[in-house]
């Protein structure tokens, strides 16, 4: 297999946001932010924006001063609304939750009674709030203990090669996006000739294969930037002369995003 195929592999620094935040710990996801040592230094990486706060620089708010995690708690909460808001607005599809367990949790962590919560969800009784309740933490349990499964079971010699993780912002998690470290390695070696930086040889007409390919371009974004319209192009041109059908896919992919007017651009987290 082609050097460039292993380096892409084992370049952590060059894990997107969105791996960065499916490989995080429980408590990272609760804090919403971890800490990672590259070059001899420390970073406190933000798992919504991917915003980095060095480890021994003193960062200033308003008139008063922060160590580098502190700083980036405190970025969390102001930027982003705090993990347990920004977490409960993620998609159905990602959280598995329902509208209603939604506002039921919403009024737990405001520490509403049954009766209130009730009252304010305009759900019925306090027994019907109790009921839903209990089943949210029976949910809790049956999602430690598949958890733990699912980890004993992917971890012995020779199992099976790992799944690539699949972009937060993806429009529609399916079978498209099951696609394994090995096979994702082996439709790069395929379609990137020239390594992952240079041109596709060609589009191709499996969408496994496409959502393999539009992972790999939206990297040449950079997160956070806004594009024009003609730099999104040009980005896209180095990679294939019909840039303007790898534009429609990657947007129909939830990968990229852009005003209704199509003026500006960004990478979609």
């Amino acid at each position: 297999m082609m050097n460039w195929v292993i380096m892409l592999a084992e370049d952590n620094e060059s894990v997107s946001i969105s791996e960065k935040f499916w490989n995080a710990s429980i408590s990272e996801l609760k804090q919403g932010y971890r800490f990672e040592m590259r070059a001899h230094s420390g970073f406190y990486t933000c798992l919504v924006c991917g915003e980095e706060f060095e480890k021994g620089l003193i960062y200033k708010e308003d008139s008063r001063y922060y160590e580098a995690g502190k700083y980036a708690a405190l970025h969390v909460e102001q930027v982003h609304g705090g993990m347990f808001n920004w977490l409960l607005g993620l998609d159905k599809k990602l959280t598995g939750l329902t509208e209603l367990q939604k506002g039921l949790l919403n009024a737990f962590r405001h520490s509403l009674s049954d009766g209130e919560a009730a009252k304010e969800l305009g759900i019925g009784s306090t027994s019907t709030v109790r009921n839903h309740r209990f089943t949210l933490r029976e949910k809790v349990k049956q999602a430690k203990l598949f958890l733990a499964v699912m980890e004993l079971a992917e971890d012995k010699p020779g199992a099976s090669s790992p799944f690539v993780s699949i972009p937060r912002s993806a429009a529609m998690v399916d079978e498209r996006f099951a696609i394994t470290e090995e096979e994702n390695a082996e439709i790069l070696s395929a379609y990137f000739k020239q390594g992952p930086d240079g041109p596709l040889s060609e589009f191709p007409k499996k969408q496994k294969r496409k959502a393999a390919i539009l992972r790999q371009l939206i990297k040449r974004f950079e997160t956070g930037r806004q594009y024009t319209e003609k730099e999104v192009n040009a980005l896209l041109k180095e990679a294939s002369p019909d840039y303007v059908t790898l534009r429609r896919y990657l947007i129909d992919y939830g990968l990229l995003d852009r005003e209704p007017d199509g003026s500006t651009y960004w990478v979609k987290l």
